[in-house]
């Protein structure tokens, strides 16, 4: 695969996820979000399973307890992030979840300074300011503006930040990325699954109303797409996959404009443009450094 191809692989897994904040907006007319939450997850361990059947075929050494514990662990930080984020678009939009949701590139290594103790680039500050300015600007120039669903985000984007964070960590000692996938989906599903019995109302004619969401999100979204980023990544640099995998936000909020009629005034633009940038430049200065450290 050439780098083009890479990149166009990595753009299409972007355009799929940002798909997805469409559909789980949408299924919340016929289903509660727990239920969503549960039954696409669900169909996600299943479209993985024949993946990690293959990935235990080459794996080189058994799980142990620890990284079974691990892998439940960053499970419980899914459910937290898709929990939040479903319940999130209950009161914002389209485009406001997929901007806010992006910014777990900037926490990512602030949770990396708390908890790893690990001091981050220098990028990472100036980056957390201006992604606060771009929500700043979202909100119209008010933090009162903000709903309770963008602050709800906002918490699933730490949560996103945190499931990253243990997954990089699982991933490095055990290889096995795809078994993390299908633990943290089969998590999500059963504790979403056990919160929807106790707390919302189901019926056929419900589920029958969100079956396509709920198959194009458990599917694409969580299937098909993960498999695009593993394959991309590996044909492409670091700086080019972030760019591209950062326009799922693009994709969120254009489709959100397309398919759902969402509108914002200047100030939404000027704060998403902020948020977008602070996410780039995360991701992109630190390699850039480097590269130039090593080239001189």
């Amino acid at each position: 695969m050439t780098r083009i191809q890479a990149n166009l692989v990595l753009l299409l897994a972007a355009a799929i996820w940002g798909g997805g904040f469409v559909a789980q907006s949408t299924a919340m007319k016929a289903i509660g979000p727990f239920w969503f939450i549960g039954l696409r997850f669900a169909v996600a361990t299943i479209v993985v399973l024949p993946f990690v059947w293959m990935e235990n075929r080459k794996a080189e050494k058994p799980l142990t307890r620890r990284n079974w514990l691990s892998f439940f662990l960053i499970g419980v930080a899914l459910f937290g992030g898709a929990a939040t984020q479903q319940i999130g678009l209950l009161t914002t939009t389209v485009t406001n979840s997929s901007f806010i949701t992006g910014l777990y590139v900037v926490f990512v290594p602030l949770i990396a300074v708390v908890f790893l103790r690990r001091p981050p680039h220098w990028i990472v500050w100036p980056a957390a300011l201006i992604a606060l300015g771009g929500i700043y600007l979202l909100s119209g120039g008010s933090f009162s503006r903000l709903t309770v669903g963008d602050f709800l985000t906002v918490v699933c984007a730490l949560f996103w930040a945190a499931q990253i964070t243990l997954a990089g960590s699982s991933v490095s000692e055990t290889r096995r990325p795809l078994g993390i996938s299908a633990v943290q989906f089969a998590v999500t599903a059963v504790a979403a699954l056990a919160v929807a019995v106790i707390a919302e109302p189901i019926s056929i004619a419900d589920i029958q109303g969100a079956l396509g969401e709920i198959l194009y999100v458990g599917i694409f979204s969580s299937g098909l797409a993960f498999v695009l980023q593993v394959i991309g990544q590996r044909y492409t640099t670091a700086p080019q996959a972030a760019i591209f995998l950062s326009s799922e936000a693009l994709f969120g909020a254009s489709l959100g404009s397309l398919l759902l009629g969402e509108t914002m005034g200047p100030f939404g633009y000027a704060g998403c443009g902020l948020m977008f940038t602070a996410m780039l430049a995360v991701e992109l200065v630190p390699e850039l450094v480097r590269r130039r450290s090593v080239e001189a």
